[in-house]
């Protein structure tokens, strides 16, 4: 299972706290599903990434609560913390800069903290999607529910799909080798790399 956090409602869409749906969404695009089906809060679909049939899932309560539909979610389909993967936007990291871990505490993020609560355990992989500090004259709230300028939106596109392709790699070649892949890339991080979109895969 994939789930990418944000916030329902069209008003949230592009702001720098729904990356996680957007990499989702890309995904599911890649693969030719959609992400329609309303189950346990959340909206959800299922696709075939590589050889292995994948959950994807957008909660829809929002942000901070984001465990009220992960929970009945992973126990309905049965779902094993090593299989599931969170993807989420960063503080911590340079816009666009990417970082997968095997598990950990949710940093000061409240929707990664609702969904470890959830579960009783922070051991799953979690996808971290940077999306820098604010101003030191903006709350992180504000910033987070801010949208991304005009200059700023080809490095967005950039690292949603770079995102993508590092989620389809821990489903087919497992987190391991998605961590030896894809930590530290991304334009802000100063490591690059390109992704095409093969046979429904993102590579």
């Amino acid at each position: 299972m994939i789930v990418g956090l944000g916030n329902p409602g069209p008003e949230y869409a592009a702001t720098r706290h729904n990356l996680g749906f957007r990499v989702v969404d890309t995904l599911a695009a890649a693969a030719g599903a959609a992400v329609n089906r309303k189950q346990h809060r959340a909206l959800v679909g299922t696709a075939v990434i590589g050889r292995g049939k994948v959950v994807l899932a957008k909660p829809q309560t929002y942000m901070n609560a984001s465990g009220q539909a992960v929970g009945p979610l992973v126990a309905w389909y049965k779902i094993a913390p090593e299989d599931l993967l969170v993807v989420l936007d960063d503080f911590d990291l340079a816009p666009g800069c990417l970082r997968l871990r095997p598990g950990g505490g949710p940093g000061g993020h409240k929707g990664l903290a609702s969904v470890i609560e959830a579960l009783g355990t922070d051991r799953f992989a979690r996808l971290r999607v940077g999306i820098g500090k604010p101003p030191a004259v903006m709350e992180g709230a504000d910033w987070a529910l801010g949208t991304f300028g005009p200059a700023e939106s080809g490095e967005v596109d950039a690292a949603v799909k770079l995102a993508a392709a590092a989620a389809a790699e821990f489903v087919t070649g497992g987190l391991t080798r998605a961590m030896n892949l894809y930590n530290g890339k991304g334009r802000g991080c100063g490591r690059t790399t390109d992704c095409a979109v093969t046979n429904g895969v993102i590579k």
